[in-house]
């Protein structure tokens, strides 16, 4: 039996290390996917090691393994370096007979193993990409991470403010224009008045906490939310004088990487649920202050309806090409 060895910190996991473990596993009997760890990792351990373990599930051959980077010293030149490591592999690994590698490292390191040394794409011509570039610019790079990986890198976008300011509106038009998918405000799915309960209120900010973890999964770069918990909250201490404890635990669950806060100045429009109309300029104060005592920072979106549209678009393409 022959059995092979990819070592990585897969920081992501990206297309190209696919393509290496696929060729690897296709040249050996039992091919070991070797993930080190540190503390100090800027992309979570469990995290990186689940991507690879859900990307190879189907794959009985290949057989991802965790080990922590307590063993390296960079001060050392790559021969050294690669023995240090070697003496780490056979201590936890079955004996290997192949590594396979697309980096310089490889060489030295399967001399060391006392293995054969299978270099596969150095130049990276199949796959023009590195989990460096990626970390760096994910957007630009999108087509090579796996669709496991994906939702780490989705931005969250949460349209925020008091009613009829246009929320729903942009959000729709916003994943429409980015192709991606949007979380409507899922309140006015459950309710059909104003007139609600505390189960009512935790039932909404159930809801709309689960469809924006369901949409992340799916969401092609950006997911656009109409609406977060903590606007929950505000009308839940409107409405009930009180606010249950578990819609802070939701809020805790859910990131945004940018919050537009609508202004009011635009014209109101009546609907069934809508009733502070006459209140807008206290609303708007209530919302901007709940964000204000998070700390929470935000973009302050004003001016009529194309002029938002427009400011809304800029920033989201200069978010996109950073």
């Amino acid at each position: 039996m022959k059995r092979g060895l990819v070592i990585g910190k897969f920081m992501p996991i990206h297309k190209g290390h696919m393509a290496l473990i696929n060729f690897a596993a296709s040249q050996c009997d039992e091919l070991i996917v070797s993930m080190s760890s540190s503390p100090s990792d800027p992309i979570n351990a469990e995290l990186r090691f689940n991507w690879i373990k859900e990307i190879f599930k189907n794959q009985s051959n290949i057989k991802p393994a965790l080990i922590a980077d307590d063993f390296d010293n960079n001060l050392l030149n790559l021969e050294e370096r690669t023995e240090i490591w070697a003496k780490r592999m056979q201590e936890v690994y079955p004996k290997i007979d192949i590594l396979f590698s697309s980096e310089e490292y490889g060489k030295p390191f399967a001399l060391n193993l006392e293995a054969e040394h299978i270099l596969f794409d150095q130049q990276r011509i199949t796959t023009p990409v590195s989990a460096t570039m990626i970390r760096s610019n994910p957007y630009k790079y999108w087509e090579y991470i796996p669709d496991e990986v994906k939702s780490y890198f989705v931005k969250r976008i949460c349209f925020y403010g008091p009613e009829s300011t246009g929320k729903s509106t942009l959000t729709e038009k916003m994943a429409l224009l980015y192709k991606t998918e949007f979380v409507p405000e899922v309140a006015r799915e459950l309710i059909t008045s104003n007139d609600i309960s505390v189960d009512d209120i935790i039932k909404i900010g159930k809801a709309q906490t689960q469809r924006i973890l369901e949409k992340t999964l799916i969401a092609n770069k950006i997911l656009f939310c109409d609406t977060d918990v903590i606007t929950t909250q505000i009308y839940s201490q409107h409405y009930l004088q009180y606010i249950p404890e578990i819609l802070f635990e939701l809020e805790a669950q859910i990131k945004y990487d940018l919050y537009f806060l609508l202004n009011i100045d635009v014209a109101w429009v009546e609907d069934d649920l809508r009733d502070m109309g006459d209140r807008r300029k206290e609303m708007y104060a209530i919302f901007k202050n709940e964000l204000d005592k998070r700390s929470i920072k935000y973009i302050e979106i004003r001016g009529d309806y194309q002029q938002r549209e427009l400011m809304v678009k800029t920033i989201i393409d200069e978010m996109l090409i950073l």
